[in-house]
Formats: structure tokens, C-alpha cells, sequence
């Protein structure tokens, strides 16, 4: 099975200034991948070859197994959807129209479209009967932006690109679109691309990550392998500033457990909790109360394990520690 989207020595030169050169990684299918660097290394401008919104200079881009160059861009781009950080929705048109757009450009009937528009502006938490009618200028900048991730579900896409989606929304209501992110991603299987200048963001939402650096791209892989094994020290340096949060996100908790006991309660986190996950739940605890054990989960197996304080401490200890 061909990944989804493969780069190979891809390039981008205007002039003399070569702003991408030789960028390489694969994204599998159902993966969300996340591209990171400093400002100006070039993550825009290779999320934008991929659509052919900007033609590469060299190197191949192959979607589903299918070299783009060989297809026809405008069609390239219908299959593949696209969420801005501006959202560049219609503003004389309504929601509804919105999200449908692509799907009436390709010829759907109306009915077809309008049920379809309506269901993906449930999916992203905006309920048909009471959005679909609005006009962009009646939304808030969280709501605009649902729109604009509901008219990249619209088509039914496998790939989805999306350029700082959330970089213009105030604190909260980003971290609400980003858990509506990791919903939706995990109720389609869509494989998504996207690019971020917030490294707890993207350590949060991907399972793949490629850091780039002038044009380059520098390491990409799961989260915890930049964390723990940097490739260079421009990656090690690069993540230092936010290594304790990252590594709390990052280390799952259960590394650190040990199996329950039959009949020990019900589980307080599942089995997949972070480290951070766990201090969160201590953290909401009545003040004065005692740290006692945490029990992780596994509903579908039923297996269970047991996260003393001791055994906290060192996933904390182990979370944060540099690399080696």
C-alpha cells in the first residue's frame, strides 16, 4: 500500500534563493503530521507544493502513489482539502454555501450538497439547523474556522492540508478546536498535514512530525523519537525550550505501572494517559487530599495497572530528563 503522500528531494527556487532543497518524508495513511521550524525554513512553501498552489522547482510530490505533476491542478487540488490560518471563507455567501462550495462546482445536485454541508457542519460542532443559514461576518473567529475545516471535509478528501489553522484564535478557543481536530481525525481517518509554529500544538495533535530548518528538512519522525533521540542539536536546541511540557505529553504513563490487582476499582484514566494526563487529574483533586495510587485502564481488554506515587515521580523524573 503506497503511503498518502510521499516527498522525495523536493525543491523550490526562486532565482538565486533556493527556500526548500531536497525535502524528503512520507506521511501513512490516517496519519496526522505536523511541519515545524524556525520562521522562514520553508514550511508554507512545501505545503503548498503539495497542492501545486506553488510549483516545485525539482524533486518529485506523489499523492496516493500518483505523481502530481502528472495531474491536472485543478482537480489535484478538489481532492485534496485545504484550511488557512485567514479561513478566506465567501463573506456574501452563507455557511452552508460555504462549506458546499466545491461540491456545486463539481456538479452535485443541491440536495446532495445541502446534506452533506449540513452533516460535516455538525461534525465540527456547528449544528446545521441553527449555523447553515448565517453569513461569515455573524461567526466568531473559533466558529469561521469550523467552517473552514468543515468545507475541507466537504469532498470527502484523504488528504487534508491545513497552513496555522488555529494561529489567529485566542488561547481557549484553540485548545477547543484542537481537541475538535483530534475528534474528527479520529472518527474519518483522514490523513491531515499541517503546519505549526506552536511546538506543544503539534506534539499534542501529531503522531508525525518533520522538523525543517533552512529549506530542509531535518528529522521527521513519531513524536518522542525527536524528543529523546534527536538527530542534531539544532533539533535538541530547537525543542529545549519546551522539553518538560512536551515530555509530560509525550511519556505515556503506563511505561511506568505496574498491573493491577483484580478488583482494585474502576480505572481513573485510560491506558493511553500521559504523564501529564496524570498530574492534570491530581491537580483536580480536593486541596489536602492525599496522593494515592492512579489506576489506568484499558476498557476493551479490560487490563488494568497501577500508577503509585513513587512510580509518578520517575515518569516525571524520565519525562523530562535531557537526552542522552
Amino acid at each position: 500500500m503506497p503511503d498518502a503522500l510521499r516527498l522525495e528531494s523536493v525543491s523550490k527556487r526562486y532565482g538565486e534563493t533556493l527556500v526548500v532543497r531536497d525535502a524528503s518524508f512520507a506521511v501513512q495513511r490516517g496519519q496526522l503530521c505536523a511541519i515545524v521550524g524556525p520562521s522562514g525554513c520553508g514550511k508554507t512553501t512545501t505545503l503548498k507544493m503539495i497542492n501545486r498552489i506553488i510549483e516545485p522547482s525539482g524533486g518529485r510530490i506523489l499523492v496516493d502513489g500518483e505523481d502530481a505533476a502528472t495531474l491536472d491542478p485543478v482537480r489535484l487540488r478538489r481532492r485534496i482539502g485545504y484550511v488557512i490560518q485567514q479561513v478566506g471563507l465567501f463573506p456574501h455567501m452563507s455557511v452552508e454555501d460555504n462549506v458546499g462550495a466545491v461540491l456545486r462546482i463539481t456538479g452535485q445536485p443541491r440536495g446532495a450538497w445541502r446534506a452533506r454541508a449540513h452533516a460535516m457542519l455538525d461534525l465540527v460542532g456547528l449544528p446545521a439547523a441553527q449555523y447553515a443559514a448565517r453569513r461569515p461576518a455573524a461567526l466568531s473567529g473559533g466558529q469561521q474556522q469550523r467552517v473552514g475545516v468543515a468545507r475541507a471535509l466537504a469532498a470527502d478528501p484523504d488528504l487534508i492540508l491545513m497552513d496555522e489553522p488555529f494561529a489567529a484564535v485566542d488561547p481557549v478557543v484553540r485548545k477547543q478546536l484542537q481537541d475538535e481536530l483530534k475528534r474528527i481525525q479520529a472518527e474519518t481517518s483522514k490523513t491531515i498535514v499541517f503546519v505549526t509554529h506552536d511546538l506543544p500544538e503539534a506534539f499534542s495533535l501529531a503522531s508525525h512530525i518533520v522538523v525543517m530548518k533552512d529549506g530542509a528538512v531535518v528529522q521527521a519522525g513519531p513524536p518522542e523519537a525527536l524528543l529523546f533521540r534527536p538527530a542534531s542539536p539544532f533539533v535538541s536546541e530547537y525543542l529545549e525550550e519546551s522539553r518538560e511540557l512536551l515530555g509530560l505529553r509525550v511519556m505515556k504513563a503506563r511505561a511506568y505501572a505496574q498491573p493491577a490487582r483484580a478488583g482494585e476499582g474502576p480505572p481513573a484514566l485510560p491506558a493511553e494517559a500521559s504523564v501529564l494526563d496524570v498530574v492534570q487529574a491530581l491537580a483536580r483533586r480536593p486541596a489536602g487530599a492525599e496522593i494515592e495510587a492512579m489506576l489506568l485502564g484499558d476498557p476493551a481488554t479490560g487490563a488494568a495497572w497501577r500508577l503509585e506515587p513513587v512510580d509518578l515521580v520517575r515518569a516525571i523524573v524520565g519525562a523530562v530528563a535531557p537526552p542522552a
